[in-house]
């Protein structure tokens, strides 16, 4: 494995890399970008599936609106690269497990079987979207079936919208999504709303429609025209707004011996997620720091890069404390 070059400080012996960015979306190229214009040795090992890939454009983040997510990836790694540090994808940057190494670091294993050594890791490795098992949901996913309105909300306003009820969630979103439209109707699909619920979601003129969804109605432009409903009864919409599960893509984390946390809404569990400092990122491992939809699942493009700059900025100030007690250390002439 060759270093990196633009090495300045450093961990000497202890890794090929100062820090090894686990993820390369925005929050671990933001992390990256930092850590590289801070004159560390930055690795970024990417498996190449971002959450966001079946979205054609991304929103919301000043500068960047209507940007396809590979775009502004692509604008990322060529940042990252521009100030020396290394990307690694497919196979090659893929990790399959990471260990403690004593006296300090990490060996980090990747699919391909090589082994990478880093003074500090930045997870930044996203999660899975898991939808409700419809058919025909996951191949119109970020096409016309949506989760989140500051992303697609005004691409579909003034259409008919349909939320997908598998849980009270489906409240809270039929009344956030009718600010973007006045024709939201709430598919009792695997909930049904409670005479309170009926309520706050007349006030809002949302209707409820009763039955299970047993498919989606595609147009003959490939456009989501309704649902189907067993019975055969179709619902008009053309566009369906569902809860998915999150779940953390953290098993480089639980495999170091640190848990998942649970992700709640109304007391109904919504997925699962890394527990990191909000300001820093830092986790409860000594060296591991957590930024972007890993921790924070419900953060968007822009909250994700900012927790990669903050993270990223904590690992930088992390590292000169260290490098301030090693120097204290041998000019006093101790040893370890």
């Amino acid at each position: 494995m060759t270093g990196v070059t633009g090495v300045t400080g450093g961990l000497g012996g202890v890794g090929d890399a100062d820090v090894v960015v686990v993820g390369g979306g925005a929050a671990g190229l933001a992390g990256a970008l930092t850590l590289a214009r801070a004159r560390r040795s930055v690795l970024v090992l990417d498996s190449g599936s971002p959450r966001n890939a079946a979205a054609t454009h991304l929103h919301g983040y000043l500068g960047h609106d209507g940007t396809s997510p590979a775009e502004l990836l692509a604008r990322g790694r060529a940042e990252v690269l521009g100030y020396g540090a290394r990307i690694r994808s497919g196979a090659a940057g893929t990790v399959v497990a990471a260990d403690r190494v004593p006296g300090g670091g990490f060996l980090v294993r990747c699919g391909d079987g090589s082994v990478v050594r880093a003074g500090r890791l930045l997870v930044a490795t996203g999660l899975l979207d898991e939808l409700p098992p419809v058919p025909g949901l996951r191949d119109r996913w970020g096409r016309d079936v949506l989760h989140c309105p500051y992303c697609h909300g005004w691409e579909v306003r003034d259409l008919p919208l349909a939320v997908l009820a598998t849980g009270p969630i489906a409240v809270h979103q039929a009344g956030l999504w009718r600010q973007w439209s006045d024709r939201v109707t709430l598919l009792g699909h695997a909930w049904a709303p409670g005479p309170d619920e009926r309520e706050l979601l007349a006030a809002r003129g949302v209707e409820v429609v009763e039955g299970e969804v047993t498919g989606l109605d595609v147009g003959t432009d490939d456009r989501l025209a309704g649902v189907v409903l067993a019975g055969g009864r179709s619902v008009a919409c053309r566009a369906l707004v569902v809860a998915p599960r999150f779940t953390a893509r953290s098993g480089v984390l639980t495999g170091l011996g640190l848990p998942v946390a649970t992700v709640e809404r109304d007391g109904r569990a919504l997925g699962t997620c890394v527990d990191s400092d909000p300001r820093t990122g830092a986790t409860a491992l000594p060296g591991v720091w957590a930024a972007g939809n890993v921790t924070a699942p419900m953060e968007q493009v822009a909250g994700a890069a900012a927790q990669g700059v903050r993270a990223a900025v904590a690992i930088n100030t992390d590292l000169i404390e260290e490098e301030t007690r090693r120097a204290l250390r041998a000019g006093r002439g101790e040893t370890g």
